[in-house]
């Protein structure tokens, strides 16, 4: 690989759109390869997206690119990796933060008047003390690594996969921390969607909740990991519960702008403790911000406000899940098994301790804010 893709894989600040626009064309070109086979993977993995046994199971286009990412990542792309490198790593960088400022059209801040202030704050409750506990118990009980235990903890707190790709800038995390946080997303997730019925069928005898759609729905928003998962637990149950806690699960993903932001507060402060002469001096430890976040919250505002027409936004959506899908999809090409294997139990354990909080510690959160 010559420099110039040595020079992009390594750049993770926010500038790196504007360094691309003033790129020569020969440069630009070099990015190519990587661009289409990032393409072919987020095109693969959206038609297979729409297989209803996939959708059944909370498995959408975002998660697809990273296994067929993984696939290929470890068999034929190595053989390519040289060519295709600068443009990967363009893909699971640069289109990342623009997937993350699309991400935004999603969301208006009328979602916050359908499960009122009482939703608001329960997922304030979980997303911070679930984090907190993801840090906690992940370096301090399993021996994990900050960044992965805080990669684990943005996943399981706010959005999954979204929220660990959206992580990963400030952290600057290796991709297989990255794949491996979202694994434990993928895993547990996916066990929600059968669980969570019959937690409902179970609540209707023990009144744990409230009775009815509205407060389990809030419940299943603010407690299980992707959209899609809410999704199809919700549905498994009713309509009714599974429109509100995709609109919980909404307002969830809205607590994403201000957690990075206050991540990074948090980690310069942290590095100034730990090593105040080294953080004099090492630009590492200096304030990264998010600035995608900002304009986030902005495209929010914006598609609040209800001035672009609805097939515009709709299309952009479309755009939006495009280019996630190639930023996992980039991830998986990167990442290798073998340092996943080197990972060993303690992500999934840690995943298992968070998912048995985010059930019954958000059950009992639910029923004291509801209360």
């Amino acid at each position: 690989m010559n420099q110039f893709a040595l020079d992009l894989k390594k750049d993770l600040n926010p500038r790196a759109a504007a360094w691309f626009d003033a790129l020569p064309l020969r440069e630009r070109l070099q990015l190519l390869p990587g661009l289409v086979l990032s393409a072919l993977l987020a095109g693969v993995a959206i038609c297979l997206g729409t297989v209803g046994w996939l959708q059944a199971h909370g498995m959408s286009a975002l998660t697809v690119a990273i296994v067929l990412g993984i696939a290929l990542g470890n068999t034929l792309y190595p053989h390519v990796a040289a060519r295709s490198g600068a443009g990967v790593a363009f893909s699971k960088q640069t289109l990342l933060r623009a997937g993350v400022i699309l991400y935004g059209l999603r969301l208006t801040l009328h979602d916050i008047g359908h499960v009122g202030m009482a939703g608001v704050l329960t997922d304030a409750l979980l997303v911070s003390s679930t984090f907190v506990l993801a840090v906690i118990l992940g370096t301090r009980l399993l021996g994990l690594d900050r960044a992965s235990a805080m990669l684990i903890g943005a996943g399981n707190a706010i959005c999954g996969a979204a929220a660990v790709m959206a992580t990963e800038p400030v952290l600057r995390a290796k991709a297989e921390q990255v794949t491996v946080a979202i694994s434990t997303v993928v895993v547990f997730g996916t066990l929600a969607i059968f669980l969570y019925p019959a937690l409902y069928a179970l609540n209707l005898h023990w009144h744990w909740l409230p009775p009815g759609s509205q407060a389990f729905g809030i419940y299943a928003g603010s407690t299980i990991h992707e959209v899609a998962q809410v999704f199809a637990a919700g549905r498994s149950i009713s309509v009714e519960t599974a429109n509100t806690a995709v609109i919980t699960k909404m307002v969830r993903v809205m607590m994403l702008a201000p957690f990075l932001i206050a991540l990074s507060g948090w980690l310069v402060r942290a590095s100034a403790t730990e090593d105040p002469a080294a953080s004099k001096t090492d630009a590492t430890r200096k304030l990264t911000i998010p600035w995608f976040a900002f304009a986030f919250v902005a495209v929010i505002l914006l598609n609040s406000l209800a001035l672009l027409p609805q097939t515009v936004v709709a299309e952009a959506v479309d755009v939006d899940t495009f280019l996630l899908a190639m930023a996992m999809g980039a991830l998986g090409l990167t990442t290798h098994l073998s340092a996943i294997r080197r990972a060993g139990a303690k992500p999934l354990v840690l995943g298992a301790l968070l998912f048995v909080w985010l059930v019954v510690g958000g059950a009992l959160i639910n029923h004291l804010v509801a209360g």
